[in-house]
């Protein structure tokens, strides 16, 4: 009966020691993702950029100032922004890092047309980012993303 007490303060202990974990490189690498989601979200540039490499290059022509344009664009025609991603998969070799993941993005505009329900723009999207450590920190170098269903051709 006298261990029962000493049980009671030792499982917590254990518990939490067990829930310490080291995070992987996989862990990092889905981070930088959510964190461009959430920057994407909240419409902050800056916030974006700050998780894209300056050497960043694209199949589709994009740089990184063409990046930077292209989330303008994108920021400025759409009032509110909303990215949702289900579900990610990467794969860490090394130093370099590959994001799979589909998207869905709606962007509601600022006119009165737009009503403030539906989305005024919606697409689902496939994306494959491509990352590299740089100073040890996860960096996104390049990106592919086709409209999902379209297979084939990179937008």
């Amino acid at each position: 009966m006298r261990k029962l007490p000493y049980l009671l303060y030792i499982l917590p202990v254990v518990l939490l020691l067990g829930a310490c974990s080291k995070e992987t490189e996989e862990d990092k690498v889905k981070k930088v993702v959510t964190s461009v989601q959430q920057a994407a979200e909240a419409k902050k540039i800056s916030a974006v950029l700050d998780h894209v490499a300056k050497t960043y290059r694209d199949p589709q022509g994009n740089d990184y100032n063409g990046i930077k344009g292209l989330l303008a664009f994108y920021f400025f025609r759409h009032q509110k922004v909303s990215v949702y991603m289900p579900n990610i998969d990467i794969v860490v070799t090394g130093s370099t890092a590959k994001a799979r993941f589909q998207t869905i993005l709606t962007g509601r505009g600022t006119g009165e047309a737009s009503g403030g329900i539906l989305p005024e723009a919606l697409g689902a999207f496939n994306f494959e980012v491509r990352l590299a450590k740089e100073d040890g920190t996860w960096m996104v170098t390049s990106a592919t993303w086709e409209r999902a269903g379209e297979g084939g051709g990179q937008q």
